[in-house]
């Protein structure tokens, strides 16, 4: 702890300064933070893998070891790397400088979606949110090299695009194209994402399902958006069925249907020409990496170095054949008693809220009866797949890394559009066993915990209850109220988008996701900078009501004396929960980086994630003695409690 600071001044810096003093950003990282902590810690478990598996016999090795293997020695490969240069992609290029007309736009298009490159604009397959036992195909907004429309759009972001300018142009200059020229394509390419951006959506107004669904069949699709060549582009993509596609933002489209027509081809070649540099340079040569973190990470970040090779080598790997990498990780990082000691803490953390869902004042008796039908199908997911997936018949070659790459999305990208108008396989993972985080997935209404978030510090089977329910506990708590936040509340039983709340219960929902949508948008972490309460309101909901969850849970225990109530280095157990919270929070980050996520994240900065909820919940204050008025106990005028 921080003695000089008050736990009723800022709980935050009080519970992690020393740990913020200790840890500044190192150069190779734009953020350090608890989770970074853990994320290297899994990454060095994974590079050892991703080793021994490059050097183990092929005659004893396992298929995943293979796979792992030549990926990794590809990767690594940086002579060969160096030697092809921009060869790996110049037959791409030279098909792109060909297209003569607006029909070959769409095939070069959906020859970008194959790969899962959203140019243009955004193509995927997910469980149909209207009908959840299939799958459909979504034509989302996309096409975008920024981050997000306001870098285009934002007076603030005008050194950015400054700098993006001369990006391109030097990317395009590594290709052999003049100096003039090149400053000359990064303008169209510029000036044709700022049109894109300009038809694109706000991230806040893309939180609403039931704005962003709407159901097209392939005549209207046609018929609405009759410059691009949709029967051209649905064959090319591979899609046969004919069932009505979802399209997230017409609007978007409409832009992208006026720009066919009034853009020059020549304009849309110099787009996809820069499109395919782009989505391509992290895979290439040394020069073209160096040119893409530059710009990507030294600028838009503050990350003062490049990762190590290795580093990037395993990201990209757990990337595209991450059920592969995942196998291997889990055999060896994944015990079962882990698994066990994780379901009690999930079983605790569910009791509690059902009892809430049972009690909630506010909530009226049809409303409640659709909530807990709702409850009793949640599923959970633990650590890993029961079945990994199969990548049968995806070449992967220790000499071509690059290669390897587009191999493997183009796979996957099968994988999913295959599936488009079948049933949904309800034993699908959207996450790598590796990942350190944790999803609720609306549609198939379940929560999610891959095995890499379930390791020290967030959780350990032998830690102090009170540390383990103040950690991954809050996460379990969190990612079950996320099917009762702003998004996760307009979905059923079943996973299907539709109205169940009753009138006066939706208006006292938002009423009280109102309070905090204000309570964050008071909150400045830079200078010129508020928290988007708005876009941020789900997350928000799901920390309040994850701390809620999981300290009823943890004092239940104590109550009932499954966990001893016992004061360790000063702290009672209640006090050590709020501690473990407040510290799985810590964060020290880049400017940079912390100025793009305000624009582009859901999730509020840690810091705001540690107060938040805490000056919201009357057992904080209890457990520190904060008396009212303090910076941490928010008026009663302003509490939010909604689960």
């Amino acid at each position: 702890m921080l003695p000089e600071v008050y736990p009723q001044e800022d709980f935050y810096r009080y519970a992690t300064g020393k740990w913020l003093q200790r840890n500044p950003v190192p150069a190779n990282k734009a953020r350090w933070a608890g989770f970074d902590e853990l994320v290297e810690q899994n990454y060095s478990l994974l590079r050892k893998i991703m080793q021994e598996a490059s050097t183990v016999d092929p005659k004893h090795s396992s298929s995943e070891q293979r796979r792992v293997g030549d990926f990794y020695t590809a990767a690594m490969d940086w002579d060969r790397r160096n030697r092809l240069g921009l060869r790996p992609i110049l037959a791409d290029l030279e098909a792109i400088r060909g297209i003569s007309s607006a029909p070959q736009v769409a095939v070069a298009l959906a020859r970008f979606h194959r790969n899962a490159d959203p140019t243009g604009f955004t193509v995927r397959s997910a469980p149909d949110w209207k009908h959840s036992e299939r799958y459909a195909l979504y034509l989302l907004q996309g096409g975008l090299s920024l981050p997000d429309r306001e870098y285009y759009l934002a007076t603030h972001f005008a050194p950015v695009r400054a700098s993006f300018l001369n990006h391109i142009a030097r990317l395009e200059s590594l290709s052999g194209t003049p100096s003039g020229e090149a400053r000359r394509q990064a303008k169209i390419v510029l000036s044709i994402e700022t049109e894109l951006a300009r038809a694109s959506r706000k991230r806040e107004d893309l939180r609403d399902p039931l704005t962003n669904y709407h159901a097209f069949s392939r005549s209207r699709l046609s018929e609405t958006f009759d410059n691009l060549d949709w029967d051209t582009y649905f064959e090319e993509l591979g899609i046969t069925v004919r069932q009505p596609v979802i399209v997230g933002q017409p609007e978007f489209f409409e832009g992208v249907n006026r720009m066919i027509h009034q853009r020059a081809l020549s304009e849309w070649k110099s787009y996809l020409a820069w499109r395919l540099l782009h989505g391509s340079a992290p895979f290439l040569d040394q020069k073209r990496v160096a040119e893409d973190f530059d710009f990507f990470h030294r600028k838009l970040l503050g990350q003062r170095t490049p990762e190590p090779s290795w580093r990037e080598a395993a990201r990209t790997i757990d990337r595209f054949i991450g059920e592969s990498l995942g196998k291997l990780y889990v055999e060896r990082h994944f015990p079962p008693e882990a698994r066990k000691r994780i379901e009690e803490l999930v079983e605790d953390i569910k009791t509690v809220f059902r009892d809430r869902l049972r009690n909630v004042p506010w909530m009226r008796a049809s409303t409640r009866k659709e909530a807990l039908r709702k409850f009793e199908r949640f599923r959970t997911k633990i650590g890993h797949p029961k079945r990994f997936r199969s990548y049968a018949g995806l070449r992967i070659a220790r000499e071509d890394f690059h290669g390897n790459v587009t191999r493997s999305a183009q796979f996957e990208m099968r994988r999913r559009l295959r599936r488009v108008g079948k049933r949904v396989d309800p034993t699908e993972w959207q996450m790598s066993s590796p990942t350190v985080n944790a999803y609720f997935q609306p549609s198939m209404n379940e929560i999610v915990f891959p095995a890499g978030i379930l390791q020290p510090p967030f959780f350990d089977k032998d830690m102090d209850d009170a540390v383990n329910y103040g950690s991954i506990g809050v996460v379990i708590g969190h990612e079950i109220t996320h099917g009762y936040d702003d998004q996760g509340r307009k979905f059923d039983a079943r996973g299907n988008l539709r109205d169940w709340w009753g009138e006066t219960d939706a208006a006292e929902f938002n009423a009280r996701a109102l309070r905090i949508i204000e309570q964050f948008r008071s909150y400045h972490p830079l200078p010129g900078y508020t928290i988007n309460g708005k876009l941020t309101q789900g997350e928000n909901i799901a920390d309040l009501g994850g701390v809620s969850l999981a300290y009823e849970a943890l004092e239940r225990r104590l109550n009932d004396g499954r966990t001893a109530d016992v004061t360790r280095d000063g702290f009672t157990p209640r006090q050590r929960f709020f501690i473990a919270y407040a510290q799985t929070w810590r964060e020290n980050i880049r400017p940079e980086l912390l100025q793009r996520l305000l624009t582009t994240d859901p999730h509020s900065p840690g810091a705001f994630r540690a107060i938040g909820p805490l000056s919201n919940f009357p057992p904080f204050w209890e457990a520190f003695h904060i008396p009212e008025g303090a910076r941490m106990r928010l008026p009663e005028s302003k509490r939010c409690e909604i689960w």
